[in-house]
């Protein structure tokens, strides 16, 4: 891969801690970021604003590692090492700091990293601090190793998009962890006091062929660019919801500049005793308003282009399922599910879907649960429900979003709550909707739970598997328990009868490992 160097000439403390903050938002394990140049030149400064933008806290207390050789930090992403070599005598005084462990699940930053550069990966930025032309300045020079070239490159779009407005171009920029999705987001603080949200979402590349010449992301209907994200926003606004205005946008580059809606996603409203009845009640009621509206047959964007909205058909509904025997049953049982058995759980959900997908349709949001609800209170009606994630938004069974919300997969949901508000729902729904038939829809809520429930339990096992995140395998009791719930419809006992035979009661309780 190329090395495309580049070099900043007068910077001041200022712009070098937004450099850093910027390096910080695509810092991964196993990256290293080196710092060259004379002492007292400024290789501290821009570690410790570089720490400081990982942890999250411009006001963290970050000593210079120059007598103990290496500070450890654990930032909400990665584990970090801050390394001062200027003391080393003789590189093999390194082999005990177990940095080639670091790198396994972090990341370190090296002050004097001549004295030691077997400890450098290949994937890396050497960063040259030298005087500037002013006393207060610095000359920077940046050359990236390995992946770095590509990501580098990403963040001068970055820089380059946020500086089409002044109060932005300088504006401080902090991680905020995501999904478990490819997109990234940073909030910005301009200097005014004014905040938005930075989406880092470039088009990713098809991933392999797996069913008639299609990836998972085609046959599964996931947006693969923003314009789905630009287009459902304006719809879902235009239907009286709360959605993050969109401040400026470059669509071929998957770069957006949103509303911040603040801190107050539902799980941490929780955590500071917000009625969880209140809430769910809200989100409930924005789900009802947004079951009125119908979804357009194509949806303008500025630019000229439209966008179709999909809808959730066999393809998508199955490969989803599919999920559980791919991934779920191979790391409890640690062998490929038999034929035979995939065979029957397949044949059993296509009868399921045959029903499903004969039914009245309108929006699916598809991911309507608490990491991705905002509480607005200061507003009205169903506004004061901020939704934040949409772009993958079909044309479905509106009981989707339903079961997401009643069964949340990232924290319980009691019975009784999930049976009131379901009861509401229907309630609204028999006013608002003149052919709603409660018991039809009761049938779509249990199927799509079920369907959505064993979708996750294979993504979650696929997470900790295949991406290294096993922290979602917590989750997994409480999903076994929702899933019990909806296969207690009576029209789900053939699928009840597949969980109990080959999956029951003492294989849901045993933990799969990582």
């Amino acid at each position: 891969m190329s090395r495309t160097a580049r070099t900043l000439a007068d910077v001041d403390e200022a712009h070098s801690g937004r450099l850093a903050q910027l390096i910080a938002l695509k810092l991964k394990p196993g990256d290293a970021i080196a710092l060259h140049g004379d002492l007292g030149g400024g290789k501290t400064t821009f570690a410790r604003a570089l720490v400081r933008a990982l942890l999250g806290d411009d006001e963290a207390e970050v000593p210079s590692p120059t007598f103990a050789l290496m500070q450890l930090y654990d930032a909400p992403r990665l584990k970090l090492a801050h390394l001062d070599l200027y003391r080393l005598a003789d590189e093999s005084e390194t082999d005990e700091l177990g940095v080639a462990d670091i790198l396994d699940i972090g990341a370190i930053i090296v002050e004097w990293p001549e004295r030691a550069p077997a400890l450098l990966p290949p994937d890396r930025l050497d960063i040259l601090i030298r005087e500037g032309s002013r006393p207060d300045t610095r000359t920077i020079s940046i050359t990236p190793s390995g992946t770095w070239d590509a990501r580098l490159q990403r963040l001068d779009e970055i820089a380059a998009f946020v500086g089409y407005a002044p109060n932005w171009a300088h504006a401080q920029l902090h991680y905020l962890q995501g999904d478990a999705s490819a997109r990234a987001y940073a909030r910005l603080h301009a200097r005014d006091g004014e905040r938005a949200v930075l989406m880092d979402a470039p088009r990713l590349p098809d991933g392999p062929p797996i069913r008639n010449g299609l990836p998972y992301s085609r046959i599964a209907h996931l947006a693969e660019d923003v314009t789905p994200f630009v287009a459902v926003a304006g719809a879902l606004s235009a239907a009286g919801l709360s959605v993050p205005t969109i401040h400026h946008a470059d669509l071929d580059r998957g770069l957006l500049l949103l509303e911040d809606f603040g801190d107050r996603v539902f799980g941490r409203e929780l955590e500071n005793g917000t009625s969880q009845a209140d809430l769910w009640r809200a989100a409930t009621d924005a789900l009802s308003v947004l079951h009125r509206t119908e979804v357009p047959a194509a949806i303008a964007l500025t630019n000229g282009a439209s966008h179709v909205v999909p809808r959730q058909d066999r393809g998508a509904l199955a490969i989803e399922v599919e999920l559980l025997p791919d991934w779920y049953w191979p790391a409890l049982f640690g062998s490929p599910i038999p034929a035979d058995v995939r065979a029957e759980f397949l044949a059993i959900w296509n009868g399921i879907f045959d029903k499903l997908l004969a039914l009245p349709t309108g929006w699916v949001l598809r991911d309507y649960h608490s990491p991705n609800l905002m509480w607005l209170p200061e507003r009205d009606g169903a506004r004061r429900v901020g939704i934040i994630d949409f772009q993958d938004a079909l044309v479905g069974p509106p009981a989707y979003d339903l079961v997401s919300l009643l069964q949340d997969a990232r924290l319980d949901v009691p019975a009784d709550l999930e049976a009131v508000m379901f009861e509401h729902y229907c309630q609204r729904a028999m006013m608002d909707q003149q052919r709603f038939d409660a018991a039809a829809f009761q049938f779509a809520y249990s199927a799509l739970g079920a369907q959505r429930n064993t979708k996750i339990l294979g993504i979650f096992a696929r997470l900790a598997r295949r991406d290294g995140k096993p922290g979602y395998l917590r989750h997994v009791p409480r999903l076994w328990r929702y899933l019990e719930r909806d296969l207690a419809h009576p029209e789900l006992s053939s699928l009840r009868a597949w969980f109990d035979r080959h999956l029951g009661s003492e294989q849901r309780a045993r933990p799969i490992e990582a």
